[in-house]
């Protein structure tokens, strides 16, 4: 199935429709939006100011990680603030630009306060989250908080119908996170009635719950053609399901260097190179059915401010998101 076949994607809210076009790429960030290549864990200096630089020169979006413990042996703190807090701060200090979660680790998280958190976003920043969810990847979390990591999927699975049934009016419900008898309510809902559900990487899911669940893909950097082998595979998948026709996203680490011509050389997830390269290299991900793309700064070498303007003149003309609704 070739990503021309459908023409358009689910009204959701302002985030997901500013960042996800069919057979169009878009550019965000991820944060910290810093080089911290020293350490795991960022300063978050002048964070606010970066962010709404990015906003006001035209990146789609912006994504936080969910990192509740600073583990060496995972070696990244993310930006170090609680992402819901976080989201909040940001939608008082943002406009237009997207707020997404890349991801929000929910077996850690009882589906309550995920979907309070999350509609509560949703809401402060005018309906521009788009909520990425995981089944979580770092083991040693798991024992801190008394939770099993084997039974995570499960886990993952109840906690998605979970937060999906508080977007209805008294919902009455049982689940093994708890049972809403119908006779309360969980206030407020999303701007539009739900919230955009990115599912990320395999969530320990079966392929067929993966094409059939959530609004949109979350996936890691891959070679070109592995990337067009899983989304083309994962496209058909949903096809057969009578599945809406979904966006993916993907995450990608640069080190934008001077030279415009400098040719590519492999970092973490991701590649040092010219702006010529990246450019050709976010086409031929347009091109395959990739729908968006969050650039990670942690390894970039050059001043953050300047790399972000050259990426506003060089990069987002060619991938612009869909307008940035007031």
């Amino acid at each position: 199935m070739s990503s021309t076949d459908q023409t358009a994607f689910p009204e959701i809210n302002r985030g997901y429709n500013n960042v996800f076009r069919p057979n169009k790429l878009s550019v965000g960030l991820v944060v910290a939006i810093e080089n911290y290549n020293n350490s795991p864990v960022p300063s978050m200096e002048n964070h606010i100011e970066r962010v709404q630089l990015a906003e006001a020169l035209g990146f789609a979006s912006i994504w936080l990680r969910d990192v509740p413990f600073n583990v060496p042996s995972f070696g990244d703190a993310g930006q170090t603030y609680d992402p819901f807090v976080y989201l909040g701060f940001l939608a008082a200090h943002t406009t237009r630009i997207s707020l997404a979660t890349g991801s929000i680790v929910l077996p850690l998280r009882h589906p309550a306060h995920v979907a309070k958190a999350a509609a509560t976003a949703d809401v402060l920043s005018g309906g521009r989250l788009i909520l990425g969810i995981a089944s979580g990847d770092r083991p040693e979390e798991y024992p801190a908080l008394n939770m099993s990591f084997d039974d995570r999927g499960k886990r993952f699975r109840d906690s998605f119908e979970y937060i999906k049934r508080m977007w209805e009016t008294a919902p009455a419900f049982e689940n093994d996170y708890g049972t809403p008898y119908g006779g309360m309510d969980m206030l407020p809902k999303p701007t539009s009635g739900r919230l955009p559900l990115m599912i990320t990487g395999g969530s320990q899911q079966s392929p067929d719950w993966l094409a059939s669940n959530g609004d949109g893909w979350v996936t890691y950097p891959r070679n070109v053609q592995a990337q067009q082998r899983l989304i083309s595979s994962w496209r058909s998948r949903a096809k057969e399901l009578d599945a809406p026709f979904k966006p993916v996203s993907q995450s990608l680490y640069i080190d934008l260097v001077e030279d415009d011509d400098a040719t590519p050389q492999p970092i973490h997830l991701g590649f040092r190179s010219g702006v010529n390269y990246l450019r050709d290299y976010l086409s031929s991900l347009e091109e395959i059915g990739v729908n968006h793309v969050a650039i990670n700064l942690r390894f970039n070498q050059a001043n953050i401010e300047t790399t972000l303007e050259r990426l506003s003149d060089k990069i987002l003309p060619d991938f612009p998101s869909s307008g940035f609704q007031s």
